[in-house]
This record gives structure tokens, C-alpha cells and sequence, in this order.
């Protein structure tokens, strides 16, 4: 699919992905705002927006009965780094979302009735996922433990506490809005049958009247990550015992970055990664339920994260658990642990899954807007890790194993 990118005079970007064996057409519009930019005293503001977001604007009263009349859906996601929207509809129809994009990104309807809705949908959310589930805290805890509490990654996006949402008021919202809410702070991209001049064109009808604004200067402290490692014991629902492992590591766009992803792959990536092999179906089967490791996305220093389920619910056991995590990543850093076939399957598995994913046009479209975003090509999301080594891999490992991680052991 050929890509095609312009920014209009207001500082909006548009990339347009020509998808011409497609009836339908996806847009997209990611804002440049996420949970970092909130403070400690009103936190969950920017997914409590995101929600405000559907209930009207200026000239559209009903977002998605608008999108739904013309055959489209809708949804979006708030992220510690940026907020996404997007609209899937028929291609014939695509005037109607940007209709509806171009209209909430020019005036809001702060309708109080509105944000008290949406308010209360926010808090319910919150008492459902962190407050009546199983580990439901589990985030709170391990950010509180790993950031400084003056960095906006020490609470999830969900936010610290219902007690803030609940204090949001319309001057909030409408400040949160003029600040962030803008043509030059946004990435719209879209995947269609279109050519690009006519998506250029259906831009500059519907957004290149739209003002820039002034945006919100994004000022962050360190990470104050801890000097010497912790452990928290979490009491709490916990069918079985879950210990996490959280290592600092560098954030998106650095070369450790992407070495650590790939050695999450390496310990996690399916019935072949390490964890299962070693953990799970090793010499202790029976012991661990589940074992997984990941990493943190994010635009600024985040976490690489060992995860595990265990059978046993003594304290013993659970420590014992937190060490065998450890040992199976810092081994990683040990010269000649990771062997050529190891790192080519591993890329292997990781190109094969970010082609497959991007055969879907929702997919595609947001690994765009995300490329966009960066300043990168999306081919390079590949081509950056074939160039990875073992030994580079090694170093990354020894590097990341030679901070002081966080363990939070949560148990019944």
C-alpha cells in the first residue's frame, strides 16, 4: 500500500495509505497527550477525556449515531503517552468521519450533564477493574514502587484514586482541551481506496480551518527510579499468588529499547520462549501456573516487567519464585547464553506476527500513525531488529540486569 504524508497549514499532519482493494476506509486521529501530561493532583483527566470525546461537539450533537447512520463504528484508547481515536466506515461514506473528527477537534460540547455521564462511567470503570477484580491494584502498586511519585508514570491512565475524577470540573476539562486538543498536536492518518490528493483534499475541507493552539509546555521530572532494589507483599483477590519483576530500562527509540523487546521474545514468545520451557514445563512443573515477560512502551525511561503465576501461597515460595525470574533474565546477560538459532527464531516469530497483524487496515492504520509519530519508517520496526546480535543483545541484558529492580509479590 503506498503512503502519501502532508501537513496542512495549521500544523495537523495527514498520512494518507492507499488501500485500493478495500470497500472501507479507516481514520484516524492520534492526539499527542497522554496520561504523563496530568499532574499528581487530578489525575485520570486524560481518559476521562477520551470518553468526553464521544458525547458531542459543536455541530454533532450524537458522535456515534452520526458514524452509525453512515455504517461506521467507532472506539479509542488513552495511553501514558498519547490518546487514539479511530473510525472504521465504508469508503463511500468518508466524508461523514471527518465531518465528525474536524468538529470535535474544533469545539467541544461541555455540556455539564455530559461530564457528569461520563464521570460516573469513569469511576464505575475504576471500582470494576482496579477495585472488584483479581490484582485489580496490581499497576497502582508497582508504578507507586518504581517512579518517583512527582513522575506522571507513578499512577496507571486509569488514574491514581475515583476521587479525582470526581473532582474534574467543566474549567478542567475545558482547559485540558485548549491545551491539548489541537490540529498541530495531532497525527491524522488514512487507510482507504482513495488516492491521496483526495484525501489531502477532504483534509484541507474539513481541518484546515481549524486554529492552531497553544499547547501545554510537557515538563517532566526523572524517574527516580530507586537506588537499591524493594519488595512489596499486596494482599489482596488473588486466586493464585502473582510476583512481578520490574526492571528499569530505557525508553522508546534507544537501542536497548529494542534490544529488550526482543529479549522479552526470547524468555516469553509462545511454547518456545524460555519461561515455559524452563518454568512452566520445567524440572519444577506444577509449581509455576504462568510465567510471561514484557516491556513497558513508553516515551520515557520504562519498565521491563517478569511476570508469574505460582501454585504455592507461602512466603518461601513466593520469594523463591521472584529469584527464579530474575535467574532466568540475568542469564540473558551471560556471554554465550543466547545462541544464533535462539535470535533468529525469536525474529523470525516477530516479523511473521507484525506482518500478520498489519494485513488488517485498523492495524495498519495505527502502525502508521505511531510511525508518524516517531519520525520513522514502519519498515524499520523490522529491519532494526535483524541487525540485532547476541552479543548486542548480551550487553543490553547485562545493562538491565545491573539495576536495582522492583518486586512486588501479591498474594491472598
Amino acid at each position: 500500500m503506498a503512503v502519501r504524508k502532508l501537513t496542512l497549514d495549521n500544523g495537523l499532519r495527514v498520512v494518507a495509505v492507499h488501500n485500493p482493494l478495500s470497500a472501507m476506509a479507516v481514520v484516524d486521529v492520534l492526539y499527542d497527550v497522554g496520561s504523563r501530561d496530568e499532574s499528581r493532583r487530578l489525575t485520570g483527566i486524560a481518559h476521562l477525556f477520551e470518553h468526553l470525546m464521544f458525547g458531542g461537539s459543536a455541530n454533532v450533537p450524537s458522535f456515534d449515531g452520526e458514524l452509525e447512520s453512515a455504517g461506521g463504528k467507532s472506539n479509542a484508547w488513552t495511553g501514558l503517552d498519547f490518546t487514539n481515536f479511530y473510525d472504521i466506515l465504508p469508503a463511500r461514506n468518508i466524508a461523514t468521519a471527518f465531518h465528525l473528527e474536524s468538529d470535535r477537534m474544533l469545539a467541544l460540547d461541555f455540556k455539564p450533564e455530559t461530564l457528569a455521564v461520563q464521570k460516573g462511567v469513569v469511576i464505575e470503570e475504576f471500582k470494576q477493574t482496579c477495585l472488584n477484580s483479581p490484582y485489580g491494584d496490581l499497576s497502582h502498586r508497582l508504578r507507586e514502587a518504581a517512579y518517583a511519585a512527582g513522575h506522571p508514570y507513578s499512577w496507571p491512565t486509569i488514574g491514581l484514586t475515583p476521587d479525582h475524577i470526581a473532582a474534574v470540573t467543566e474549567d478542567d476539562v475545558r482547559a485540558w482541551f485548549y491545551a491539548h486538543y489541537a490540529p498541530n498536536n495531532a497525527i491524522l492518518t488514512v487507510t482507504s481506496p482513495l488516492p491521496a490528493e483526495e484525501v489531502f483534499d477532504l483534509a484541507r475541507l474539513w481541518f484546515g480551518d481549524i486554529p492552531r493552539r497553544h499547547i501545554a509546555p510537557r515538563r517532566l521530572p526523572g524517574a527516580g527510579f530507586p537506588a537499591e532494589g524493594a519488595t512489596a507483599t499486596v494482599h489482596g483477590r488473588a486466586p493464585q499468588p502473582r510476583i512481578v519483576v520490574a526492571y528499569p530500562m530505557d525508553p522508546y527509540g534507544t537501542p536497548d529499547y529494542f534490544a529488550a523487546d526482543t529479549l522479552t521474545d526470547i524468555l516469553a514468545y509462545g511454547a518456545s520462549g524460555r519461561m515455559q520451557r524452563r518454568l512452566v514445563d520445567g524440572p519444577l512443573a506444577g509449581f509455576f501456573a504462568g510465567a510471561d515477560a514484557s516491556i513497558v512502551g513508553s516515551e520515557h525511561p520504562g519498565l521491563l516487567l517478569l511476570n508469574a503465576m505460582i501454585t504455592d501461597n507461602s512466603n518461601e515460595a513466593c520469594h523463591r519464585a521472584a529469584a527464579m525470574l530474575r535467574e532466568q533474565f540475568e542469564a540473558l546477560a551471560r556471554p554465550g547464553d543466547i545462541t544464533d538459532a535462539e535470535l533468529e527464531r525469536t525474529l523470525n516469530n516477530f516479523e511473521a506476527t507484525f506482518r500478520m497483524e498489519n494485513v488488517s487496515a485498523m492495524a495498519r492504520t495505527f502502525t502508521e500513525a505511531t510511525a508518524e509519530y516517531h519520525g520513522e519508517d514502519p519498515a524499520e520496526m523490522i529491519a532494526r531488529r535483524r541487525t540485532l546480535t547476541p552479543a548486542d543483545l548480551t550487553g543490553a541484558a547485562a545493562r538491565i540486569a545491573a539495576r536495582e529492580p522492583v518486586v512486588i509479590i501479591y498474594k491472598s
